[in-house]
C-alpha cells in the first residue's frame, strides 16, 4: 500500500509540475493568472486557480514540487508570496539575467531527426526566449532524448563569447543564449 501511496503522490507531482510549466513559461491564460514583467505571479491567486478547477494543491504541496522538481524549473522569492519559472519562457519576460563568461564549451540534446538542420541552420530560440545548453553532456543527452534518438552537439562557446556572444546562466544553472551558428557547433555523440 506505501509504494501506491508514494506512486500517486509522484503523479500528483508530475501533474502539478506539468501545469506549472504550462502556466509559467507559456501560456498563463490557461489558468487565468497573469505574469509580471519578471515572470513572477502570485501565489496565493495561483492556488485558488488551480482550487478553482478542482486541483487539491496547497502551498505545501507546491513548496515540495519546486523543491523536488528534477530540472530546478521554478522559485519563489523569498517569503513565498511569488513564484515564477526559471528560464524556458515562450511569453516574453524579463529575468534580470546578466551576461557571464561561459565554460569553454556547453552542450545542447537535440533528437538525431534535428541534427542537419542544426548543423546548416545553427541553434536557434524558436518559440523561446533564448537557446538552451547545459554544462555537461549527460543532460544534454538526457534533454536530446525526449523527443528520439538523443544526438549531443559540443558548443564552442568560450569562442563565441570572446567573439561577442552573449551568455546568461539561469538560476538553475541552464546556459542561455540568443542563437548559436554553425561553425560554433559539432556532434560529439549520436
Amino acid at each position: 500500500m506505501a509504494g501506491n501511496q508514494k506512486k500517486d503522490k509522484t503523479m500528483k507531482d508530475k501533474d502539478v509540475s506539468k501545469l506549472l510549466s504550462l502556466v509559467l513559461r507559456h501560456q498563463p491564460g490557461a489558468l487565468g493568472i497573469t505574469l509580471d514583467p519578471e515572470g513572477w505571479t502570485d501565489v496565493p491567486a495561483l492556488l485558488a486557480k488551480m482550487r478553482a478547477r478542482g486541483m487539491a494543491v496547497d502551498l505545501d504541496l507546491l513548496k515540495h514540487v519546486v523543491a523536488t522538481n528534477d530540472k530546478q524549473r521554478f522559485a519563489f522569492d523569498a517569503d513565498y508570496s511569488r513564484i515564477r519559472a526559471n528560464q524556458g519562457h515562450s511569453v516574453a519576460v524579463d529575468l534580470g539575467l546578466v551576461a557571464v563568461a561561459p565554460p569553454e564549451y556547453l552542450y545542447h540534446g537535440t533528437a538525431d531527426t534535428s541534427v542537419a538542420a542544426i548543423l546548416r541552420e545553427g541553434l536557434r530560440k524558436q518559440s523561446r526566449q533564448h537557446v538552451h545548453l547545459s554544462a555537461d553532456v549527460a543532460t544534454a543527452a538526457k534533454v536530446g532524448g525526449r523527443h528520439g534518438k538523443p544526438v549531443v552537439l559540443r558548443v564552442r562557446s568560450g569562442e563565441m563569447h570572446r567573439r561577442g556572444g552573449a551568455f546568461y546562466r539561469s538560476e538553475n544553472n541552464v546556459w542561455l543564449t540568443d542563437t548559436v551558428a554553425p561553425e560554433y557547433l559539432e556532434v560529439i555523440t549520436g
